[in-house]
Parts: C-alpha cells; sequence; structure tokens
C-alpha cells in the first residue's frame, strides 16, 4: 500500500503548502492535519457502528466512528465521502452529507460530518482492511459501549459535543 500524503494546515487550518508522509514525517509544534468521522444515523435514530480490522496499527479490532485522514489534495467534503464509500460501500453527495462540527485536537483538526440513511448492516459493502464489521445501535447502547470500553473513548469533550450534534441533525430530520 502507499504511504499516505497529508497536507500541513497551520494553527488556523489553512493549508501551509507543506506534505507529510503519514507515519514517516512527524508534525511540528503548530502544525495540523484533516481527519473526518461521519457519523450515520438512521430515520429511527440509531447509529451505525464499526468494528476496526484486527491488524490495523492503530485501534485494532476497536468498535469506533467511520472516517479517517484527509490525503493530499484533498478538502474534508471529499474526505469524508471518500471514507464514507472505501469503508461502507455508501455513497453521498452534497445534499446529504452535512458538517457537524470542528475540533481542533493535538495536531490534527478533526471534522465531524452526519449522513441519514437505512441500509441494513449486512447489505454494506465493508472494506475488509479496515473494517471487521458494522451494526446499528441505539444512543443508549452506545453510551453502554463507550462506558464498558466496547467503544473508543475520543473523550468528553469529543462525545459532548457530538451528541449535542447528532441529536440536532436527527431533530431536523423529523
Amino acid at each position: 500500500m502507499d504511504v499516505e500524503k497529508w497536507d500541513v494546515l497551520n494553527s488556523s487550518g489553512k493549508n501551509t503548502g507543506r506534505t507529510v508522509l503519514r507515519g514517516r514525517d512527524s508534525l511540528k509544534s503548530g502544525e495540523y492535519h484533516l481527519v473526518v468521522h461521519i457519523w450515520i444515523v438512521s430515520s429511527m435514530g440509531k447509529i451505525l457502528i464499526q468494528r476496526r480490522a484486527d491488524n490495523k496499527k492503530l485501534m485494532p479490532g476497536e468498535w469506533a466512528a467511520t472516517g479517517g485522514a484527509a490525503i493530499a489534495g484533498e478538502n474534508s467534503f471529499c474526505a469524508a465521502k471518500r471514507e464514507l464509500f472505501e469503508e461502507l460501500g455508501i455513497k453521498s453527495n452534497k445534499e446529504n452529507l452535512f458538517k457537524l462540527i470542528r475540533i481542533k485536537r493535538k495536531n490534527s483538526f478533526l471534522d465531524v460530518w452526519a449522513i441519514c440513511i437505512d441500509t441494513p448492516a449486512e447489505k454494506l459493502i465493508l472494506q475488509e482492511s479496515e473494517v471487521a464489521s458494522a451494526k446499528w445501535v441505539t444512543m443508549e447502547e452506545l453510551c453502554n459501549m463507550i462506558e464498558s470500553g466496547d467503544f473508543h473513548n475520543y473523550g468528553a469533550e469529543y462525545f459532548d459535543s457530538i451528541f449535542e450534534k447528532i441529536d440536532d441533525f436527527r431533530g431536523s430530520l423529523l
């Protein structure tokens, strides 16, 4: 597999014109790269989560949000659209994929997106190198999985922000 190239962003999230190779180059203090998460919500309010492949270097076998790093030249929307299709076979466009929030983290800007679909989990096309399985859960089940450690803990601040935005998103679907 080719090594991913990332655009380097400044502290305001603007592209610096520099790139780094994932896992080979380090970001300096004050440098960031772009990461996307996509939360998939059903019309009934359930959340689609995925279990990462067991051979992944980062978070192997953990239940987590769909997403990944933007590659050089890719904007946030394109990265979210690509990750959603690559990992789960879900097609999206500007009419059904909505940006919820941008979170500035230690060395990344995390853009969180949402989409509403009702595809049964068994009909998804999973990218085997990335995703071991996927399932629909209620918000209560997801919260229990986070608490028990069965779902990756991105931190209380992340979940507080995201759950509020997902609730707003779900409300807009009604």
